[in-house]
């Protein structure tokens, strides 16, 4: 056998989303540019090339993916029915990163929804997005394009350096708005948020005010309702460790532990904010600015590129991060970092 064909990365322009379009009609997954992050799309009615996303990412079939239409018309085909409440959210978020939790219809196949009865699904705010899936004329099945539980893409070089050789095109739209993925709504009983995202829970909460925010973690065999509920996901390749507390205690607790682990010969990345940054002085540390901690768009958007810089050289051993508050978008900021730590969260 050869060596399997290098994946092409085209500029998103209409010719390139027409050869990517066509791919998805013939049943081949194609990466592309969202708000939220770069996903890995299928045509969501065709099991076999849905079952070619699975493969490409290593990505077990007990973790769903989210449907990805362009045109309120097609909802029909993949709900079974949209709640008042759906109608209401839709009005007011789409398009844009919020996906609901609704019933599936047949003709989404099981494997996109772990085999349960419900599906989520998404209007994404991307012009790219939207291009390709109306040229495509289906909708798009797409988790994030890179290795499963890795840090996700937020642009094409970042698609490429996990999956080259896998898939055949990817659209490079250049780097994604939010940085986070989507905000995951279950409306199929009580109004619970799953996954925070770009959409907050108080925005959220303007429309529901008996929403629930589920924090639990799923095991590696059970099917999940929605993406992004592992323990583990969102991970660098480095080993993270994530403080929480008050700020002046987490930046003692950072310098303490980077210190300790430089004594012993260890190399040391430290993920911090600007004002963090500020204040640990560590020459011989390797430190990562993710912005202001006031502006919290800016430290989403980054937040990924940032992980993912940290496997490239100058390479450490550990890497030492803080937390974030647990409003607004610190939400999301705060339920990455704690997967992409595994859980290994230090409270000081």
């Amino acid at each position: 056998m050869g060596e399997p064909a290098l994946t092409r990365i085209l500029p998103a322009d209409q010719p390139s989303i027409a050869q990517a379009a066509a791919l998805i009609r013939a049943g081949e997954v194609v990466a592309f540019p969202t708000e939220t992050v770069y996903g890995l799309g299928a045509n969501a009615l065709d099991a076999a090339a849905v079952a070619k996303i699975f493969a490409a990412k290593g990505r077990p079939s007990n973790d769903p993916l989210i449907v990805h239409i362009a045109d309120l018309d097609q909802l029909a085909l993949i709900a079974k029915h949209v709640p008042d409440s759906a109608a209401v959210l839709i009005e007011a978020f789409w398009a844009g990163p919020l996906t609901l939790i609704l019933p599936r219809t047949a003709a989404i196949p099981s494997l996109v929804s772990a085999g349960l009865p419900t599906v989520g699904v998404r209007m994404p705010a991307h012009p790219v997005a939207q291009a390709l899936i109306r040229a495509a004329g289906v909708p798009i099945a797409a988790p994030s394009a890179n290795r499963f539980a890795h840090t996700s893409p937020t642009t094409a070089q970042h698609v490429y350096d996990d999956l080259n050789g896998t898939i055949p095109l990817i659209l490079d739209g250049g780097a994604t708005h939010y940085g986070v993925e989507s905000t995951i709504l279950d409306l199929s009983g009580t109004p619970r948020l799953l996954r925070p995202g770009g959409i907050t829970a108080e925005e959220l909460r303007f429309w529901l005010p008996d929403l629930q925010i589920v924090e639990r973690h799923n095991d590696d065999a059970q099917p999940m309702i929605a993406p992004g509920m592992l323990l583990k996901h969102y991970a660098p390749t480095v080993p993270l460790t994530l403080f929480e507390g008050e700020p002046s205690a987490v930046r003692q607790a950072l310098r303490d532990r980077a210190e300790a682990l430089l004594a012993a010969g260890q190399r040391v990345g430290l993920l911090l904010t600007a004002e963090d940054a500020a204040e640990i002085d560590l020459p011989t540390a390797r430190i990562v600015s993710l912005g202001s901690q006031s502006d919290l768009p800016t430290i989403a958007r980054h937040l990924y590129s940032a992980l993912r810089s940290f496997e490239q050289p100058p390479l450490v051993d550990h890497l030492l991060a803080r937390s974030f508050p647990a409003q607004g978008l610190g939400l999301a900021i705060r339920d990455r970092l704690m997967r992409a730590a595994a859980g290994h969260m230090e409270i000081v």
